[in-house]
């Protein structure tokens, strides 16, 4: 019997790290470093972790190594931990099939990317339908991710009201711009809204949203929890100039750099990064000379880091 949606918001309220995905020079996957990456992160305030999303290349990923890597992770992961998992697919029956085995892991929640190769055919009609066959048929509840820089197109505020009233579609990740609000007012009261972005994670605190996914988590865990604590806690002055210094820790790092800067700022805080898998490119040299100087200065690094 499924719960009420409203059940599931202490489980997504807080912070979120999108975990990324650990390989050598030759792409190959580093188990290893994955498992004592976790390890490290179960140490912080982080509510939980997001595997196979955007910043765990799992478009990279064979079916067979997405599957070893959320197997490591449900290991791995400490038993407070939240843990959410892609399992969207551009076909409806993958997408289910993806779903159930990972909830045969023992995954709290499915995360569902709308499927991209066909966009132009992608109309709300479609995708609600998409979405709700395979919430009718997941044994966990249901998270949309909505993510328009990789996914092509932007959820309408139309499919939102609509899919959120499924009884097992209970939330999404926002990763697009300047959206937030209007999907919280088109959704379902107890539809739960997390911020997919630092940029806009205090914003979307104030404005209803219960959390956010964060890629700078994987490196600053505790500054990203240190914004949610003091909004929870109502020092809202407080949690505003701590935004600040997340957007511009943000900006030098993901949103210039994207996934290879967060793996380089990773390396330099005490985690594995290590490179991208190809086609994606390191940082160069002069690059992470930039960014360890960047957040050296930002003051998320010391003096001795390596």
């Amino acid at each position: 019997m499924l719960k009420e949606k409203g059940s599931h918001r202490e489980k997504l309220s807080g912070v979120f790290a999108p975990i990324t995905t650990p390989f050598d020079e030759e792409g190959n996957l580093l188990l290893d470093k994955l498992a004592s990456n976790i390890e490290k992160l179960n140490q912080s305030r982080l509510r939980g972790y997001l595997v196979l999303g955007t910043n765990g290349e799992f478009k990279s990923l064979s079916e067979a190594e997405r599957r070893r890597v959320l197997e490591t992770v449900m290991k791995a992961s400490s038993r407070d931990k939240v843990v959410m998992a892609g399992t969207g697919h551009e076909s409806t029956v993958l997408s289910i099939a993806n779903t159930k085995e990972a909830g045969a892991m023992g995954v709290h929640f499915a995360s569902l990317i709308a499927p991209s190769f066909f966009a132009k055919k992608m109309t709300d009609q479609v995708l609600s339908r998409h979405f709700r066959l395979i919430a009718d048929a997941s044994p966990v509840p249901v998270l949309l991710y909505n993510n328009p820089e990789v996914a092509v197109l932007t959820f309408s505020t139309g499919l939102i009201g609509e899919v959120s009233r499924h009884p097992n579609i209970v939330g999404m990740k926002d990763t697009s711009k300047g959206n937030f609000a209007s999907y919280l007012l088109a959704a379902d009261p107890d539809f739960n809204l997390l911020a997919g972005s630092a940029n806009f994670f205090f914003e979307a605190l104030v404005m209803g949203g219960v959390g956010g996914v964060l890629s700078i988590a994987n490196f600053a865990p505790e500054a990203c929890c240190r914004v949610y604590d003091l909004w929870r806690a109502g020092k809202l002055e407080e949690a505003r100039r701590e935004q600040y210094r997340l957007m511009t820790l943000n900006q030098k790092v993901s949103g210039r750099y994207g996934v290879a800067g967060v793996k380089a700022a990773m390396d330099l805080a005490g985690f594995y990064g290590g490179p991208p898998r190809s086609p994606l490119l390191p940082l160069t040299p002069e690059e992470k000379k930039r960014l360890r100087d960047d957040l050296s200065a930002s003051g998320f690094l010391s003096a001795d880091s390596p």
